[in-house]
């Protein structure tokens, strides 16, 4: 039953113990498991982790399991920093033991390293300040040693170009930025020319490039409320309440909304995981998805400077999304009766870190779900509802929201925000540049693209589904076609692993089928992929960042399910050769039928404008997953007239009291529902967005 005692502020679920294997990893999980690898001998006092990872069970086992004990085996990847040589251990906590250890082979073809820790971020900046060659670069520009103490060093993975004194060591290249104080921007004073590469093993400077000539922009980056000054004073509050609190339930990390069933998971490489997503259809569960979640993204950069041709963000791959997780705050980034899960991930140093609210989930109305007039009749009208379950990650100087929404007629559709400070570099004010633009006087921002990885790990009516491509297509006007107006549709069936473009010009779509169920009309049910069609990969399919980066030359890709394949740019794609991921793991298998797997490629080709300055508002971008011929009906017919749910009421005229035109005066007590204050009425003991903590696991609120 959904949580009639929350009726507006929020709650907190903070996982104490696992009680399913698909559960996040708990602070005792994570500080058994560094225990085991110290009591084998197995660590350092300078052992760094770099990722921490639950070890999903074999889907069976978790389909099977009924509720009790189950062995949570957890991945930890161990960086030695004075040696550079990493080690994957697997720990059982169920039986104390180290079930699997290997070398990370950083140091052979095609090479890759673990993401990158805070600990060497920090020691990246160090050792740059320290270097006399760096310091005699900043003199030679004229700057003061304030100047050059206050500079922010802004570290980034060096990609891979076959560097011979780069290939298989721990490198970092860092850029400089100006500060004019210590809080002032650290994105909005490029040193331009000016390069350092580091050995993070060695603590060698190994190269300063150093071509002076380009006068640092000195446009400020400031956009706190200091420095604008005067705001809006027109823009009124917008409060959203839920009088009988909101319709859905959490039973630990299972969450239960109008029909939709799901497992709210989290780790510290991608972030949010949905688990075991299916819907009601009257009294059968219906499954749809086992596993959803934006495991890698990558941000290729288009300028051919020095500076900066080098730069190709993997987020998830070199840095972490969720370690980056952002603690989310209540009426800032999420609004509305909120739920909040607290995420556990690793430390540097192996210690487990909560991120306070790391996921926001609440209701949010969504306009019309449907609606229709007959002539002399009232209109039937029914409000759309979505649940949103949504996390945000800051990588430097980008911020990314990744929010999966869920709608009451079955549709699923995941949008990634952009947002944050565009990367940028000094120029001469007023030149036109072919690969950046200028978005302040002397202030270049790059061109350069976003490409997020959906994995959508498909369980159509079960774990027996297929892939058919479907493109509307044109009628050449004769026999078939008399009048010159008809189209179709042409269905391709995808039998063998393997990428797929969009093509925006005949609608390209992509319908998952069940093999084993069909609808009343005798069609296989299935459910429709549907893109946004923006531009895949734009850089030379011969440019190393095409080897790395291959998922993002492809839209689609449909592969065999096979454990482990989780990552679209490979385990390692820090200063990996390329090759890894996708496309890698399309080795010929037969996907007509069986366990599958559908990734997905979106997201914005950027070119920057003075209005991203010098704060960028959010883009958006997006792709559906909506139900085609599974079901019966359109699924949503059940869903009640406000005036039945005893909420808000429309009405055609300002001065009547009818709901949506039903006739029926307005309900009785709604007035009263929300006073004007603000609070919840007589009685209330609520401290206004307080913290309740809930207990993750079977305690239920208390009414």
């Amino acid at each position: 039953m959904p949580d009639r005692t929350h009726t507006h502020g929020k709650r907190v679920s903070r996982i104490t113990q696992a009680q399913h294997p698909l559960d996040m990893l708990t602070p005792d999980e994570i500080s058994a498991g560094r225990s085991i690898l110290e009591a084998a001998g197995k660590l350092t006092e300078t052992s760094l982790f770099p990722t921490v990872l639950p070890v999903e069970p074999p889907k069976d086992d978790v389909r099977a399991f009924t509720g009790g004990d189950f062995d949570r085996r957890i991945l930890f990847v161990v960086l030695e920093p004075d040696t550079g040589v990493s080690t994957e251990y697997t720990v059982s906590l169920g039986t104390g033991a180290i079930v699997d250890e290997r070398k990370v082979a950083s140091d052979v073809h095609p090479y890759g390293q673990p993401p990158y820790t805070w600990t060497e971020f920090m020691k990246a900046e160090e050792l740059v300040k320290k270097s006399e060659k760096w310091q005699a670069a900043m003199r030679g520009r004229g700057f003061t040693q304030e100047q050059i103490d206050l500079a922010y060093i802004g570290p980034l993975a060096p990609g891979f170009f076959d560097y011979e004194e780069e290939v298989g060591q721990r490198m970092i290249r860092s850029i400089t930025f100006l500060r004019d104080h210590a809080n002032d921007s650290q994105w909005a004073h490029p040193v331009e020319g000016l390069l350092t590469t580091l050995n993070l093993t060695t603590g060698e400077v190994v190269s300063i490039l150093d071509e002076p000539g380009i006068e640092t922009a000195s446009v400020s980056g400031a956009y706190d409320r200091e420095t604008i000054g005067e705001v809006r004073d027109d823009l009124m509050p917008l409060d959203i309440t839920q009088p009988q609190g909101p319709s859905f339930h959490v039973d630990g990390s299972e969450v239960t909304w109008q029909r939709w069933k799901m497992r709210i998971g989290f780790n510290q490489r991608e972030g949010l995981v949905l688990n075991q997503v299916s819907f009601r259809d009257g009294d059968e569960d219906r499954p749809i998805l086992y596993r959803g979640s934006v495991p890698e993204m990558v941000v290729p950069y288009g300028d051919t400077s020095i500076n900066r041709y080098w730069i190709s963000y993997f987020d998830a791959g070199e840095y972490h999304l969720g370690k980056n997780a952002n603690s989310l705050a209540l009426g800032c980034d999420c609004l509305g009766v909120i739920h909040y899960f607290d995420a556990t991930v690793a430390n540097d140093d192996g210690t487990p870190l909560t991120i306070p609210q790391a996921v926001c989930m609440h209701e949010e109305d969504y306009g019309v779900l449907w609606k229709h007039t007959e002539l002399g009749f009232k209109p039937d009208v029914r409000r759309q509802r979505r649940l949103v379950v949504s996390y945000f990650a800051t990588i430097g100087n980008y911020d990314y929201g990744f929010y999966w929404y869920f709608y009451l007629d079955g549709t699923i559709e995941v949008e990634a925000k952009a947002t944050g400070i565009v990367y940028n570099g000094s120029g001469v004010p007023g030149q036109i540049e072919a690969h950046r633009n200028e978005i302040a006087p002397g202030l270049y921002a790059p061109y350069h693209q976003h490409i997020f990885c959906a994995r959508l790990d498909v369980e159509i009516d079960g774990a027996n589904n297929a892939v058919d491509e479907v493109d509307a297509v044109r009628i050449p006007m004769g026999e078939q076609n008399p009048y010159g107006n008809a189209f179709t549709l042409s269905r391709t069936r995808l039998t063998e692993e393997g990428g797929r473009d969009a093509k925006a010009e005949v609608g390209r779509t992509w319908h998952v089928v069940s093999k084993g169920r069909k609808n009343y009309v005798g069609t296989p049910t299935s459910y429709q992929l549907v893109p946004q069609n923006t531009p895949s990969l734009l850089a030379d399919p011969e440019a190393f960042v095409s080897k790395r980066a291959a998922f993002a030359t492809k839209t689609t890709w449909v592969t065999k399910f096979n454990a482990g394949e989780y990552w679209p740019a490979g385990d390692y794609p820090n200063q990996h050769a390329g090759g890894a991921g996708l496309p890698s793991y399309v080795n010929g298998e037969d996907v007509d039928g069986g366990d599958i797997v559908v990734w997905h490629s979106f997201g914005p080709t950027h070119f920057p404008r003075l209005e991203d300055w010098p704060i960028m508002p959010v883009d958006r971008y997006h792709f559906e997953f909506k139900p085609y011929g599974f079901f019966d009906r359109n699924p949503a017919l059940d869903v009640p007239e406000v005036s039945e749910m005893g909420g808000s009421c429309c009405a055609s005229d300002a001065e009547e009291s009818s709901c949506c035109g039903s006739g029926e005066p307005r309900p009785a007590g709604n007035d009263d529902a929300v006073p004007a204050e603000g609070g919840c009425g007589e009685g209330c003991t609520c401290d206004h967005g307080r913290d309740d903590e809930v207990p993750f696991f079977g305690e239920k609120p208390k009414a």
